[in-house]
């Protein structure tokens, strides 16, 4: 076990004196150690989306979502907004793919797709849904009323 540490604590040491010295600091003007986000424009004011459906029940178009102030030609903006704020957590993006290698169940929830671009929290969103297979649905299932509910989701109520 003291080996095992010993060993351990050489291989850090030798990693650290491995990554070459930062530069000093301490010289650099006052403007460039600055942690301030860069001054906000005018088209970066609030949260914009645009979502594109199609072959949804009832629901197919091309809608412009505004929140922080809510605003827009979408059906639902109040619960779209927060459905959304509701979903955004430190670490998490919303509108993320489902990871690769996940084991998804066979079961297929339409021909329905949305493409929601735009952007959401300070970040640029370009993110694609459908139903192809179960964790599609519960992916799309989990942004209802930003996409329109199915009537073939369990819990889902159709919103547009």
């Amino acid at each position: 076990m003291l080996r095992r540490l010993v060993l351990t604590a050489a291989a850090s040491v030798a990693a650290l004196s491995a990554v070459p010295a930062l530069p000093a600091v301490a010289h650099a003007e006052p403007a460039s150690l600055s942690l301030r986000p860069p001054p906000v424009r005018g088209e970066d004011s609030g949260d914009r989306l645009t979502v594109t459906v199609q072959h949804a029940e009832g629901g197919d178009g091309t809608y412009e979502l505004r929140c922080h102030p809510d605003g827009g030609s979408h059906p639902d903006v109040g619960k779209a907004c927060a459905t959304l704020d509701q979903r955004t957590t430190w670490g998490k993006d919303p509108f993320a793919p489902v990871a690769p290698g996940t084991m998804c169940t066979m079961m297929y929830g339409g021909p329905a797709t949305a493409h929601v671009t735009g952007t959401w929290a300070g970040r640029p969103v370009d993110a694609r849904f459908d139903r192809a297979d179960g964790c599609q649905i519960a992916r799309w299932d989990a942004l209802v009323p930003l996409l329109p509910g199915s009537a073939h989701s369990p819990g889902t109520a159709r919103s547009w």
